[in-house]
């Protein structure tokens, strides 16, 4: 009876649709898509390239899928840890700027403006560039299921691109190319079916970041760090002088200060304080030894207090 029960609360929210203001990790997980797609496009190509996340969204497989009839080809790839198969797409602009990308262009060129059949060149750029997604999508869905991903086929009709029943629920993203001045889309669209299962794990955020410190990175950081300059200022005393008075300065002038060898000496860097300090000498140079640390809102309040 519970089992029967179960099954019908998961064909109500097939077709109601899954709420993606629910599932926030479905959105992270696009986010490091596009990291990932990024990262391993940049061993391949001179020119960066960037991925961004434009939108994700529910609807029909076959309206999504009616949106690239003719200006896109796609990937279908199967998941046999989720037992069914999703799409992702590259459209024409998309493929066009890759080849661009990848045979080394500089974006002097004006961008392809061809409504041709895709070439055979450019559909083996394609399916490694299918290949390089899927890896992408594996790495970034590991952070709620282990789930490979196989390329099956390529197909440019949409209509051949079949993985399920037309008017299906699916969820699809959408990432924007940029790159030489010019870019794409490309596309991931995922069954509901395939979600729902998830749907407990997709409904809360979980960190996937490793705390793993690399002693060696930190050594060399902490190294580069210790040896950055920074120039320091010793502020002995500061005072509000008209633009006349100074105007008036002749060489040889001597202008008195109020501060003595007991007056506290403010050091700065980058125009902000850091310590005061007393003012000493050693060896036949002036010595600064630090009191304290520079207390912006003690400062201020003594700036009240004093007028």
């Amino acid at each position: 009876m519970n089992e029967a029960s179960t099954d019908i609360r998961d064909m109500l929210l097939d077709a109601a649709g899954l709420s993606l203001d629910k599932l926030p990790m479905l959105q992270i997980i696009f986010d490091r898509m596009a990291t990932f797609s990024a990262d391993n496009l940049r061993h391949l190509a001179a020119s960066q390239a960037y991925y961004s996340l434009s939108n994700v969204e529910s609807g029909r497989i076959g309206d999504i899928l009616e949106r690239y009839e003719m200006t896109a080809i796609a990937g279908i790839f199967h998941a046999p840890t989720w037992d069914n198969h999703i799409i992702v797409g590259f459209d024409r602009d998309f493929i066009f700027s890759m080849v661009e990308i990848l045979f080394g262009a500089d974006g002097s060129e004006p961008p392809i403006d061809d409504d041709r059949s895709f070439s055979t060149i450019e559909l083996r750029i394609a399916e490694m560039l299918f290949e390089l997604a899927g890896k992408a999508l594996q790495s970034s869905f590991a952070l709620v299921s282990d789930a490979p991903f196989k390329l099956e086929r390529l197909e440019t009709r949409m209509d051949f691109a079949v993985i399920g029943r037309r008017n299906n629920m699916a969820v699809v993203a959408n990432f924007l190319l940029q790159a030489l001045g010019r870019g794409g889309e490309m596309f991931v669209i995922i069954p509901q079916s395939a979600l729902t299962p998830m749907r407990q794990v997709l409904s809360r955020v979980i960190s996937g970041e490793s705390n793993v410190v690399d002693p060696a990175w930190s050594k060399q950081i902490r190294n580069e760090v210790e040896k950055t300059a920074v120039p320091l200022r010793a502020v002995m005393e500061e005072r509000m002088i008209d633009l006349g008075d100074v105007a008036d300065f002749k060489v040889g002038q001597v202008i008195e200060l109020q501060a003595g060898p007991r007056s506290r000496i403010k050091l700065e860097s980058n125009d902000q304080p850091l310590f005061w300090c007393e003012l000493g000498q050693a060896e036949g140079a002036y010595t600064l030894r630090v009191e304290e640390a520079f207390d912006p809102e003690q400062e201020f309040l003594n700036d009240i207090l004093a007028r």
